[in-house]
């Protein structure tokens, strides 16, 4: 039945008024997802009543499948992608029977889908699309793909059968570490750590090796988490496992390597991994970044710009020529803001050049360079050769020597838009790290038409999103909003679910400091003024900081206080 048509019924049994049918579409078109999920969500109808309206509609029984406990046999029945594709999960067999619960009962393709999969009689009940994606989250997590779960793959290895004797460095036997990688339950066991850090949503992988344990992490919305403890004879099957994976030299245990995994998963989606080996007092240290370009956001309305710094930013970056800077840690998602200026700049009227280590997204139309240090390619040595190809933009992974930064200052003066980033804590710092690289004043004042800092916090889970009487007007007047500002804030939390994994937390939002660099600025920073009288005058010019950028989420619902004083620093 399609949308439209149980939108209309919906109306016609007054149980949605036209305004909310409006709401749930737009939000329908928004998420891409059905118009029941949204209908549920928004809270404009109770699955029950959802469920019971389905239920006379189609024809056949409702069901609650929080009253299920559903046997890891019968979810193993239907792989998790058909699950998602038609929104249905499968939920007791008996004899020759399969009950299935479906968003849309009437899909015969999808009950053909099932029938001719397992053999057995299809009986369709109905249940809400929310429902239902919850519940394949839960049961499919906990079984991802073929593997089972970390206690079963474990138990495959009979640990007490197998002897990892230690060579020491000087008998290290190439041939011996490639079997121990190969074994089916090593190879399960390294599946199973890329599966499970792909379904929670991680960013970075970590596996640790110490002298008396072996313990894997997963980095999930910014913050580790502890995911399991590997057995510690299996240390070097695991790492040469990876190694394997990931095209590097197994052989070598004494310096860092990088390389790249890439897995393909259902729907033709392409997951990459990034890993990095680093030598350490017992063992590499592997460290994995996921790569997910389905979930590349490069729409700027999306980021968190605010939109004040948002205009600034996007009318910096559409200037004929001039540099455009981002600044921040190790995972503040400069490459995500560079890539979405990039996009918004794309078209065929401009040659865009970038140089990048590594290259982690590709983007159709742009001329995207891989550095590779030991033969000579670098950041400088690209910028040369960009200048050579006729370019109008140019992007630089990192400005990181005086070399990179002279030529790129070059390039900015000459008719060039370039962009690129700096590690610096906030975006008044960056000039004077510029400075201490040897750019000339007059340089940066000329060259630099804006700077932004950033930082990523935690968003509140939108599914179970509550006000938060816990947080106090004192606690946001001290995280340093205005008394008569905290009183009329009304703080959220995320009281845990099965969405956020009793986090309260679900995604992340972008902290932006967006510095133009105007009139005001550029004469201070002719008169060699600190850091800190920058920062004064920007803010006086209408800059927010990185702060209070935090505190306006924390007004808006999106954050919470613990989470701006964790990742931003007081004005």
């Amino acid at each position: 039945m399609a949308s439209d048509r149980i939108g209309e019924l919906l109306v016609r049994e007054n149980l949605i008024s036209t305004d909310q049918l409006r709401e749930a579409q737009k939000d329908q078109r928004a998420t891409g997802k059905r118009l029941a999920y949204s209908l549920t969500k928004l809270g404009i109808l109770q699955e029950t009543e959802l469920t019971d309206f389905l239920s006379k509609q189609y024809g056949v029984p409702s069901i609650t499948l929080d009253d299920f406990e559903i046997d890891p046999d019968v979810i193993s029945l239907v792989p998790r992608e058909v699950a998602s594709k038609h929104v249905l999960i499968p939920v007791q067999q008996a004899g020759n029977s399969l009950i299935v619960a479906m968003a849309d009962p009437s899909n015969i393709y999808a009950v053909d889908d099932i029938k001719f999969m397992t053999g057995l009689h299809i009986e369709a009940v109905v249940s809400t699309d929310a429902a239902i994606e919850a519940a394949i989250e839960h049961y499919y997590s906990a079984r991802p793909e073929e593997t089972a779960s970390y206690q079963e793959v474990l138990g495959d290895l009979e640990l007490d059968d197998i002897e990892f004797e230690d060579t020491g460095e000087d008998e290290f036997s190439i041939v011996d570490s490639q079997n121990e990688a190969e074994q089916a339950p090593v190879v399960k066991l390294c599946n199973l750590i890329l599966v499970n850090a792909i379904n929670k949503a991680a960013s970075d992988i970590h596996i640790e090796p110490y002298e008396k344990s072996y313990r894997v992490r997963y980095r999930i919305d910014g913050v580790l988490h502890h995911e399991m403890n590997a057995p510690l004879k299996l240390k070097n099957a695991i790492t040469s496992r990876l190694k394997i994976m990931a095209n590097l030299d197994i052989a070598e245990r004494r310096l860092p390597q990088d390389g790249r995994i890439k897995i393909k998963m259902a729907k033709g989606r392409e997951m990459d991994f990034r890993v990095s080996c680093l030598p350490t007092l017992y063992g590499e240290k592997i460290v994995l970044r996921l790569l997910d370009k389905d979930n590349l956001q490069l729409d700027m309305m999306k980021l968190g710009f605010e939109q004040g710094p948002l205009d600034d930013f996007k009318g910096a970056i559409h200037r004929p020529y001039g540099m455009c800077l981002v600044t921040g840690p190790t995972g503040s998602g400069k490459t995500t803001t560079l890539y979405s200026a990039l996009s918004e700049l794309n078209d065929d009227e401009v040659n865009i050049s970038t140089a990048e280590d590594p290259v982690e997204f590709n983007l159709a139309g742009i001329n995207q360079v891989q550095m590779h240090d030991d033969i000579g390619l670098n950041f400088a040595a690209a910028l040369r050769s960009f200048l050579r190809q006729d370019p109008d933009i140019i992007m630089v992974g990192e400005i990181r020597d005086f070399e990179t930064a002279e030529i790129a200052v070059k390039a900015a003066l000459t008719g060039h838009m370039v962009l690129s980033t700096l590690h610096t804590n906030d975006a008044p710092s960056t000039v004077n790290r510029l400075l201490n690289m040897g750019v000339e004043p007059f340089l940066v004042t000329a060259s630099v038409n804006l700077i932004v800092a950033q930082r990523l916090a935690r968003r509140i889970c939108k599914d179970c999103k509550k006000p938060d009487a816990a947080t106090t007007p004192q606690m946001l007047v001290d995280a340093g909003m205005k008394p008569a500002e905290a009183k009329a804030c009304q703080p959220m939390r995320g009281k845990g679910c099965k969405t956020c994994s009793d986090s309260g937390y679900k995604g992340r939002v972008a902290l932006y400091e967006v510095m133009l660099l105007k009139d005001g600025l550029k004469d201070l920073i002719l008169q060699g003024a600190s850091t800190t009288e920058l920062k004064s005058e920007a803010i006086r010019l209408g800059m927010n900081t990185l702060r209070r950028s935090g505190l306006n989420k924390i007004a808006e619902g999106m954050t919470t206080v613990e989470e701006i004083v964790r990742v931003t620093a007081a004005d």
